[in-house]
């Protein structure tokens, strides 16, 4: 059969837009339906339009009688016209909703469009990608035309129609960068499974191999650190710390304290919660700058993880002892130095009560407590 000049025109707009032909020739029935009872009248109900897919003739029916008006044809495009239009619209959108929710949690390319008001615009081809600033990574500089990397993270309907949440602060985000840096990932070798990021400033992961001969940690580093380094200069240097997983929580959890050494691990399994003993000196190691390095291990490993040293002297809480201590220890406590929590220890004072009843007067005297270490107390109290 011959195409005609509708049908090749029809078959044009539907691969152009993607849309099916059934959805197209629906749209032109119901502007048929709509532009017939406009100009005269009639029940809706009782109203039917069919269009023929080849030649384009429409044909309008009332209670199964053809009442199609002369000249109606030219009336009936017109308004068809608009209908198709808005119906091609709104096909697109879902097949966009539908294409980008498929990408979830996927790795895309695009470039900044725009930046309003701290907002990024990220042209992705079919559609902008909105990063708003709690999903940009802290300090990071954003300029129009630049290429990026998002991860796409959510796909909504929004207010002026389909809408793309894209994130690079994600802790997402770096699991697929490894993905597409680690061929074991992809391969299911290696897989990673946890991580905890604060964006901007350090990532940890935690890796497991299903094969005892391939080393999860080294595979993720690459030959030189080459696999990591790319990761690393794709989120502005931001640092990453790549553990081995384990399923028993004590041993995750003091290889999540790395780089610290750890000496014991006892835990509250029920509460969730986890004692760690390190060295002495590894005691500012394990906690971090401000504390980040254990708020970090605690994300990744579930629990809430307190760190003394043996000179704390502290009685170590029951595994599954099913109750928490009431009094949260001085150690770990993020602020304070080790040589601080020393010297709190010396004078007999373990836990944050213990400094609360103190008079700034009454710490001052402490032996060891100088000048950093009151101002360290000081806001801790505060």
């Amino acid at each position: 059969m011959a195409i005609t000049e509708f049908s090749a025109a029809l078959k044009q707009v539907c691969s152009e837009r993607g849309i099916s032909e059934e959805s197209v020739l629906s749209a032109v029935s119901e502007a048929l339906v709509a532009a017939y009872r406009r100009d005269f009248g009639g029940e809706l109900e009782k109203l039917s339009a069919t269009i023929n897919p080849e030649n384009g003739e429409m044909v309008v029916f009332n209670e199964g009688k053809d009442v199609t008006p002369a000249g109606f044809g030219r009336i009936a495009a017109q308004t068809a016209k608009q209908v198709i239009l808005q119906k091609i619209r709104e096909t697109e959108k879902t097949a966009l909703l539908e294409e980008y929710s498929a990408k979830l949690n996927t790795i895309a390319a695009g470039h900044i469009f725009r930046i309003e008001k701290g907002v990024i615009i990220v042209n992705l081809g079919k559609i902008q990608g909105v990063m708003p600033p709690s999903e940009q990574i802290p300090g990071e500089m954003y300029n129009i035309n630049s290429r990026v990397r998002v991860l796409i993270k959510e796909a909504k309907e929004g207010l002026r129609g389909p809408e793309v949440i894209v994130s690079r602060g994600d802790p997402i985000f770096v699991k697929e960068l490894f993905a597409l840096e680690v061929p074991e990932i992809n391969s299911g070798t290696v897989k990673i499974e946890a991580v905890a990021r604060e964006a901007g400033s350090r990532t940890k992961i935690a890796v497991s191999s299903r094969e005892t001969n391939v080393d999860p940690v080294g595979s993720c580093v690459g030959q030189k650190g080459t696999r990591v380094q790319a990761v690393i200069a794709e989120i502005g240097n931001e640092k990453i710390d790549i553990v081995n997983f384990n399923d028993s929580a004590d041993k995750f959890i003091a290889a999540a304290l790395s780089p610290a050494k750890v000496l014991d691990v006892v835990l509250n399994r029920s509460g969730k919660e986890a004692k760690v003993l390190v060295p002495e000196d590894q005691l500012s190691l394990a906690i971090g700058k401000e504390g980040q390095n254990v708020r970090l291990a605690a994300k990744l490993t579930g629990y809430r993880i307190d760190i003394k040293t043996p000179t704390t002297d502290v009685a170590p809480v029951l595994e599954d002892k099913g109750e928490s201590e009431e009094k949260e220890e001085v150690v770990g406590i993020e602020g304070l130095s080790a040589r601080t929590v020393k010297a709190l220890a010396e004078a007999g004072i373990k836990t944050l009560e213990e400094i609360k009843v103190k008079s700034i007067d009454e710490i001052k005297e402490l032996k060891g407590v100088g000048p950093k270490a009151l101002e360290e107390i000081q806001k801790i109290m505060q």
